[in-house]
């Protein structure tokens, strides 16, 4: 029977198929626009790294100027990030199972000297970076904590830097030039884009993942500095590099991984502890005010997904709306012309709801087809707002199958709510008036 019905549905289609294409046209341009809403806010507000949902947390501590908070509309809010000395007495301290401090850098890199100097994003970084956050890996592994403390020269590439230096090979082992220091290979990170990038949202959450990765004690020998943001509020005499490090300024993202034995009320007990001995030292000058936030509790503090979005899903929903009304009209023009026919087969014996269904079947092909067009209008959309956003990832909104399943389902779905009344309305009126009348 159905085979039968999508036979009817298709000849029917090609009787008249300027008032079907408006049908699937009307469909597919809102599927289009509020799939495209949809897909700014789910990949904005998804978790990219659930599974450490309540293991992994951002620290914050309250190290502010005494006198204002740092942040004067929201003064219940510590500084998002660390101070140097603050960052390495926390990682010196190994009260979590991994922790991790870190900030973004530009250094110069090159394979030998046949080859032109590469300006590459970097992160500096502790040895529990790469396990802490899953990163994966095609060749090697991250630096381990004993190379970490000496402060060896070596270094991780991802996937795109290794192919562009050394053509996709294993490099594990080789050497490369990093502001004129040789240092060695000890991993190849396989495609790795989070987003957001939530491990350092400071910024927006939409932003690239570093090309390389350094260990963070080459900071000092290599008088690094950061490339993000630097926050201070206290006038100091910085003279030398180290005048610099020990200052006020905060500029370094710290995460921790917790796990049952050193709960998340014990770690803040221990922020808590290390606040107080600091204000015995002169510094803290605020009340406490430490925290430490998961993943999501991170994202929602930055508003990686800004009310802007949530507004532009709300409107995209809207317009859905809209093109569902106009395709009743269409539908409601398209089934009228075929009345008669539908009452010679109500009067060889064909019951309503055999014609009512007849009438569903072709809306649902008409609302599948405008699927796959609103698809294909969001995958464009999507490619011009990813053009748009400057040092965006290559393949920042992509459709994935939760997506292109969701779109389809309310193409349908929508074209059927759509064709409901329509294809009842078809049936009102008596056959035996229709074909008198014919």
């Amino acid at each position: 029977m159905i085979s039968y019905y999508l036979a009817n549905a298709y000849r029917n289609i090609k009787r008249n198929p300027a008032l079907s294409l408006l049908v699937v046209s009307a469909i597919g341009i809102g599927i289009g626009v509020s799939i495209t809403m949809l897909t700014l806010y789910y990949v904005m507000g998804s978790n990219p790294i659930p599974q450490k949902e309540g293991k992994i947390f951002a620290v914050q501590l309250d190290s502010w100027n005494p006198i204002r908070p740092f942040d004067s509309d929201r003064p219940e809010r510590a500084p998002h990030q660390l101070t140097w000395r603050d960052s390495t007495s926390l990682l010196a301290a190994k009260k979590g199972v991994r922790q991790v401090a870190m900030y973004e850098a530009q250094l110069v890199i090159q394979k030998d000297d046949k080859q032109s100097p590469i300006e590459a994003r970097t992160r500096v970084t502790s040895s529990d970076f790469f396990q802490m956050f899953n990163v994966p890996f095609i060749y090697g592994g991250g630096w381990t904590e004993q190379q970490d403390t000496s402060a060896e020269q070596v270094i991780v590439l991802d996937r795109a830097t290794n192919e562009r230096l050394f053509g996709g090979e294993n490099s594990t082992g080789r050497q490369i030039t990093v502001n004129n220091r040789i240092f060695r290979i000890t991993g190849v990170m396989d495609h790795w884009e989070p987003v957001p990038r939530f491990y350092d949202v400071i910024g927006g959450g939409i932003q690239q993942v570093s090309e390389v990765f350094i260990p963070l004690s080459l900071t000092r020998p290599m008088e690094l500095t950061s490339a993000g943001s630097d926050w201070g509020w206290k006038a100091e005499d910085i003279v030398t590099f180290d005048d610099w490090l020990n200052s006020e300024s905060a500029w370094m993202q710290y995460w921790v991984e917790l796990d049952s034995s050193f709960s998340k009320s014990s770690y803040l007990a221990y922020l808590d502890a290390y606040t107080t001995e600091q204000k015995a030292m002169g510094r803290f000058g605020r009340p406490l005010n430490n925290s430490i936030h998961t993943v999501s509790e991170w994202m929602q503090y930055h508003e990686v997904v800004r009310q802007d979005v949530r507004v532009l899903l709300g409107l995209g929903f809207l317009f859905l709306i809209v093109c569902l009304l106009s395709s009743i009209s269409l539908l409601l023009t398209k089934f009228n012309g075929f009345t008669g026919e539908m009452s010679l087969r109500r009067a060889l014996g064909a019951s309503r709801i055999q014609i009512v269904l007849q009438n569903l079947v072709e809306v649902a092909l008409l609302g599948a087809s405008g699927g796959l067009l609103g698809l294909v209008l969001t995958q464009f959309s999507l490619k011009s707002i990813e053009k748009g956003i400057q040092d965006a990832p290559a393949t920042l909104f992509q459709l994935d199958w939760t997506m292109i399943g969701a779109a389809i389902s309310i193409a349908v779905i929508t074209s059927l709510l759509a064709g409901i009344y329509p294809a009842i309305r078809s049936c009102v009126v008596s056959p035996a008036y229709q074909l008198k009348s014919q």
